[in-house]
């Protein structure tokens, strides 16, 4: 049991720790920012006492230290090349590489992504809708920051394995939370690959993911939703959340006319701009296969729901 006095510190320090990151402009202070978030974050996420919930616990506990301390060396590097501390002045190769990397790992995108599935899968799912929404935005905005440093071969490449990694791992799953990070991976992608060449597109991708999933999740609580199976049974007691929930859940695959479209299809527009037809065309394929995990919820919902009278 936490106490409200508790519970109170840690959710200002959670607050406090990411808006201290977004509002640095000195990389010794925006990792200070993530180490208080990171430390907040820890009680909510062993609060069930589960060997799970423990597992989780130091699972996140590793990755994020293991990141915060690229993150250090990055910036240390880049201050001993250059003799600056600022976050825009990231000039050195090797540290963006490495900064790049860490945030990466920070916000869960392939191919440093493996904690993400396993740690929701362990926790509640508030906290795991803390982890989808809150926990991603100090990273990206870092990455936001240094964008134009980062060479776009690299963003584009982690931000298309991120997609595929994304659908495949979505495909198999029958646990909702498990799907669910697959599917922020999936979206994270898209956010990564237009970074390079679009860094106001990517907040405003990340940003609607974040509109989208928040209800999903809140839902999904609501009716204590945890595996595709329960999708089946709840549209008795709650139909219209499960038919929104089904809803949202093709909003977020990307398809026309819901909002997750237009994302997407900026991110689309602004490849074949830059003439990257290819890139552009691989970026379809993989929401295709992202595609159909959507999909199965969503026919799962309205094929078992009987017709409103």
């Amino acid at each position: 049991y936490i106490t409200p006095t508790a519970i109170t510190i840690i959710t200002l320090s959670i607050i406090m720790g990411t808006i201290l990151t977004m509002s640095s402009s000195n990389w010794l202070m925006a990792w200070i920012g993530l180490e208080l978030n990171m430390l907040a974050i820890l009680p909510i996420i062993s609060k069930p006492k589960t060997t799970r919930a423990s597992e989780a616990t130091i699972k996140y506990f590793l990755t994020q230290a293991i990141a915060s301390a690229m993150m250090l060396l990055s910036s240390t590097t880049n201050a001993w090349q250059t003799g600056n501390w600022d976050i825009l002045e990231l000039k050195n190769k090797f540290s963006t590489t490495i900064m790049t990397l860490s945030l990466m790992m920070k916000m869960g995108a392939a191919p440093v992504h493996f904690w993400l599935p396993e740690v929701l899968q362990g926790t509640t799912l508030q906290t795991a809708l803390l982890i989808t929404t809150w926990q991603k935005l100090a990273p990206v905005t870092l990455m936001y920051m240094i964008s134009n440093n980062i060479q776009p071969a690299l963003l584009m490449s982690a931000g298309l394995l991120s997609m595929v990694v994304g659908g495949l791992g979505g495909i198999n799953q029958t646990q909702l939370r498990k799907t669910m990070a697959y599917s922020s991976i999936n979206n994270l992608g898209w956010t990564i690959m237009i970074m390079a060449l679009s860094p106001n597109l990517a907040i405003m991708n990340i940003t609607i993911y974040i509109i989208m999933t928040t209800p999903v999740f809140l839902m999904m609580k609501n009716t204590s939703m945890k595996t595709l199976q329960n999708l089946t049974t709840t549209w008795t007691t709650s139909t219209a959340m499960t038919l929104s929930i089904a809803l949202l859940m093709l909003s977020t695959s990307g398809l026309p006319p819901f909002t997750g479209f237009m994302p997407k299809m900026l991110a689309l527009n602004e490849l074949i701009t830059q003439k990257l037809t290819t890139l552009a065309t691989l970026a379809i394929m993989t929401s295709l296969i992202s595609l159909l995990f959507y999909l199965r919820i969503a026919y799962l919902i309205m094929m078992l729901t009987p017709p409103m009278t």
